[in-house]
């Protein structure tokens, strides 16, 4: 629960706050629920050019952040850039001249930027008689330049006053100079929006666009907004491909059913079922809590051709009697009822045997199964409630004699005769198989071992990556690089996608100081928009292709490490895809021999063609000036350790003293040294520090130092020294193959070292080991069920055999259409388990019905098969059609509609055609061998 860990982070906090420096403490440590990932970046721009970076930021931060970080699903609101600040800049020989040190103006600003409460005239208790009462105001909080200047920092003896600004220099400059913002090369203020835990996206952008739209008709008439970098036009646009799939899915049932049934009104009846079982379904998810997503819409798709399978049973059936038989539809209908009942009901428990599971499995994987789970058993729950109930009623209402001599003309004459060939064709193969047992059983194993082996061999994966229409890149100069030199390479990051990637590319907003992995002056990140998936529509204007071209150039580029990045397809996992971890020092290892440990294993990964980028993610250890302080040198000279730290801090770091008045707004003032006075060693003995006797000594007086190298920051995961290291497989490897060859490169490492994967590396990982337990749940479920359903230990044998034939299909599917086994392929696998089952099911019912009617066993069987040869045919046939759109799918969100059909459709596809002809084979074996009374 998010709310019970950000109590929990809150305590542990509130007990090491008090070991942070006072400084820290001062300006507050906060605990925010947040995903990782940005939900988009709103930019404020300059249409004139006459406004810089620092003037929009402080506009954004004085009337935007607040109200945005209230709005319903935001969970942070991070900004690139800062508001303003009085900032008092101190010249050292200024101060020096008038023997004053920075700790002097410090105090002298104290002082007299304060805001005092002086009370009021006749407050209580007053004398008898008090006739006034008034509030006495006295001196506030300075609000300009000009007041700052004139505060006094010393009186003279002869009168004379040194003011600020005799010894400094005051503007109104920004509260931080670390970001720096462009959008295609002009300054601008941003602002990105993190999604709280368990918000909805679409919802929270909407209101945010909403909000900010309301907010730009009062904009400065120079000042307008873009949004650069927005996760949600994806989203909305896979939910409108996964709708249009599910009409043209329900277009190709209905025109298979037609086919089959070869009358509008058989064909109306379980066309009728769709809108039903849909609506209800869609009431069961609002009951869950779940909203329509790319998820639940795609599991909906897969429900189409299940759903109709009910009603398709019992249409066919009724059919069927009243054209053998001659009765009436009335009639038909219940006779029809008394046969299929018991089948139906066990495609019922066997479907949602297979997809119960799925819901009680917890962490991200979890949350993508429960999705798929609660779609897909409700409906199949819905759609048998209507196959017992309004189908038949629509049956006998609807239902009229059928013409035998209409089915003997036309196309549909001609598709009857050619059908009732392969009926035959069909019965005579199920006889000729039931009488070769050994043989076919043989070529069954082979399939098995097939099975097994293509499992093992097909790669692991989480979730296929997608075109999201967005692109990162980071940029990494040199440690030491100021952020002069990074602008340098940002400015040529822009200028490659807007100039050789212009026909692919929108806009690129550029941040120097900030990126994925840490903050710093050498750190940039660029944000990528690219133009709609309409525009792009070659294979090589999708976004790995792009990635790819840009990757060739940065390569080129001498003055920093530059990566183009895919965002991950779930962006609350994090914010790369590819493959993510930390090499950690369990051993206990020095920081030293972990970097070199890191710089191995890079050295490996560069050299192994199953790798094809891995980079560091953190700040990387860089030059550093030691300052030695002789302690004993400086107490001889008075000096105290308090103005000496006093003086390192105010100078060189900036101290903020306290605040000031700016349009009503509450901003900070800060002093520290000109940037000309602190911008090389050689400046300290510009500065002097005041001793006991109120002497100036100069602080190189006490002072040495010299150049080192070494961390920047130290980092932790799980509580062990780590470092992060993230990239992505080479071109057509998977991530699951990449990381079993980091983790083998990783133990060629020094002992102690060890891989943990975060982000979803860890979510591929946890979902690997997962699917087994999933797998071996859902066939015991479905065991079960078919066990009670049969009242036999035996006979769901002949079913469940029949499974591993469908998975079979499924994983060459996944083969020739390039796909890994991830999470969306593990649906895909519980789908077909059920529809062959569901198949098998059809058969063994009625086999068992004829048996207990007084029919031997292989006339039974035989039976069985041919009456059901056509519904089974006709049902897959509508699944396969009804599916065929997910796997035929381009544009936003097709990898994973690709990914779940190719394996659906693969394993419909033997399933039918393989596990029709095996089924009777198991029937009638596991009946031999169960003769007993366990096998009744």
């Amino acid at each position: 629960d998010p709310d019970i860990a950000q109590v929990q982070v809150q305590n542990k906090l509130a007990q090491a706050t008090p070991l942070l420096p006072e400084t820290v403490q001062r300006q507050g440590v906060s605990v925010r629920k947040s995903s990782a990932g940005f939900l988009m970046v709103i930019a404020l721009i300059s249409d004139d050019g006459t406004l810089e970076q620092v003037d929009l930021s402080d506009y954004m931060v004085s009337n935007l952040v607040d109200t945005f970080a209230r709005i319903e699903g935001v969970g942070e609101v991070q900004v690139f850039g800062s508001q303003y600040a009085m900032r008092i800049w101190l010249d050292p020989a200024k101060l020096a001249a008038f023997e004053l040190t920075p700790a002097d103006v410090v105090a002298a600003v104290s002082a007299e930027n304060a805001q005092i409460s002086a009370g009021s005239f006749g407050s209580l208790p007053a004398p008898a008689g008090q006739q006034l009462n008034a509030t006495i105001t006295a001196q506030s909080l300075l609000t300009a330049p000009g007041d700052f200047e004139q505060i006094v920092l010393r009186a003279e003896t002869d009168g004379g006053l040194v003011l600020l600004k005799d010894v400094a220099r005051v503007e109104i400059g920004a509260e931080s100079y670390d970001t720096m913002a462009r959008r295609n090369g002009q300054p601008a203020a941003g602002m990105a929006i993190r999604l709280a835990p368990g918000a909805n996206a679409l919802d929270t952008a909407h209101r945010v666009k909403a909000q900010i739209e309301d907010y730009a008709q009062f904009f400065p008439e120079n000042v307008s907004y873009v949004i650069p970098y927005d996760t949600t036009p994806f989203i909305e646009i896979s939910i409108k491909e996964v709708a249009k799939t599910l009409v043209e899915a329900i277009i190709l049932v209905f025109f298979v059913m037609l086919l089959f049934l070869q009358n509008l009104r058989a064909t109306l009846i379980p066309t009728l079922a769709v809108p039903v079982v849909l609506l209800g379904t869609f009431g069961v998810l609002a009951a869950f809590g779940f909203s329509i997503n790319t998820l639940t819409m795609l599991a909906m798709v897969l429900a189409i051709g299940l759903l109709v399978d009910d009603a398709i049973v019992v249409v066919e059936n009724v059919e069927r009697i009243i054209e053998e038989e001659g009765l009436s539809p009335r009639e038909a209908t219940r006779k029809s009822m008394g046969q299929i009942t018991g089948a139906l009901i066990g495609i019922a428990l066997v479907l949602s045997a297979v997809f119960v599971p799925m819901a009680f499995f917890g962490g991200s994987t979890g949350v993508i199964y429960q999705q798929f789970s609660v779609t897909i058993v409700s409906a199949m729950a819905l759609s048998v409630l209507v196959a017992l109930t309004l189908t038949p009623a629509l049956c006998a209402s609807i239902l009229r004699s059928k013409d035998a001599v209409h089915t003997r003309r036309g196309p549909f004459g001609w598709f009857n005769r050619f059908f009732d060939k392969l009926t035959g064709g069909y019965a005579g193969s199920v006889g000729w198989i039931i009488r070769r047992p050994l043989r076919i059983g043989m070529i069954y194993v082979l399939l098995a071992v097939t099975m097994g082996w293509l499992f093992v061999k097909t790669p692991t994966g989480f979730l296929p990556n997608e075109d999201q229409g967005l692109l990162f890149t980071l940029i990494q100069a040199p440690t030491g690089a100021t952020a002069e030199r990074t602008q340098a390479v940002a400015d040529q990051v822009k200028d490659f996608y807007l100039n050789a990637e212009a026909e692919n590319v929108n806009s690129v907003f550029t941040v120097v100081g900030f990126s994925f992995a840490g903050r710093g002056q050498n750190m940039g990140l660029g944000f990528v928009q690219l133009k709609d998936w309409d525009e792009r529509t070659r294979p090589d204007q999708g976004v790995q292709a792009i990635a790819g071209r840009a990757f060739g150039t940065f390569s080129q580029i001498q003055d920093a490490m530059v990566f183009p990045i895919v965002p991950p397809s779930v962006t609350e996992l994090g914010n790369v895809s590819g493959f993510d971890f930390y090499l950690q020092a369990r051993g206990g290892q020095t920081h030293e021999e972990l970097l070199a440990a890191r710089n191995q294993l890079l050295g490996m990964s560069a050299q192994s063609p199953l790798i094809g980028s891995i980079r560091p993610n953190g700040l990387e250890d860089a030059t550093q000036f030691r300052l030695d302080i002789d302690w004993r040198a400086a107490g001889a000279m008075g000096l105290s350790a308090t103005e000496v730290g006093q003086l390192l801090s105010i100078a060189w770091a900036g101290r903020y003293v306290n605040d000031f008045i700016d349009r009503g707004r509450i901003k900070r003032v800060y002093v520290q040294g000109e940037p000309e006075a602190r911008a090389t060693p050689e400046d300290i003995e510009l500065w002097r520090v005041r001793n006991a006797s109120g002497g100036l000594v100069p602080f190189s007086n006490f002072t040495d130092g010299g150049w080192e190298f070494g961390p920047q920051g130290l980092t932790r995961y799980n509580g062990v020294p780590a470092m992060q290291l993230q990239g992505g497989p080479a071109p057509g490897v998977t991530t699951g193959e990449a990381m079993a060859e980091i983790e083998r490169l990783a133990g060629q490492l020094p002992p102690g070292f060890a891989v943990a994967w975060t982000g979803l590396s860890l979510e591929e990982r946890e979902s690997g080991s997962q699917a087994p337990l999933l797998y071996a749940l859902s066939l015991a479920v479905v065991f079960l069920c078919l066990a009670a359903l049969y009242e036999s230990w035996a006979i769901p044998f002949a079913v469940m055999l029949a499974m591993p034939i469908g998975v079979l299909g499924a994983l060459i599917g996944a083969w020739l259409g390039g796909f890994e086994n991830g999470v969306f392929f593990q649906v895909a696998i519980l789908t077909v388990i059920g529809l062959t089952g569901k198949n098998a099911i059809l058969i063994v019912e009625f086999a068992r019905d004829r048996q207990v009617a007084g029919e031997d066993l292989f006339t039974a069987i035989r039976e069985a098969a041919r009456q059901r040869f056509r519904p089974i045919i006709m049902t897959s046939m509508a699944f396969s059609l009804g599916v065929l759109p997910l796997v035929l799918s381009s544009g936003a969100g097709s990898g994973g509609r690709n990914a779940i059909g190719s394996g659906v459709l693969g394993g419909t596809l033997t399933a039918t055609i393989l596990g029709v002809l095996l089924v009777p084979l198991f029937y009638v074996a596991i009946r031999r061998i169960a003769r007993g009374p366990m096998g009744r």
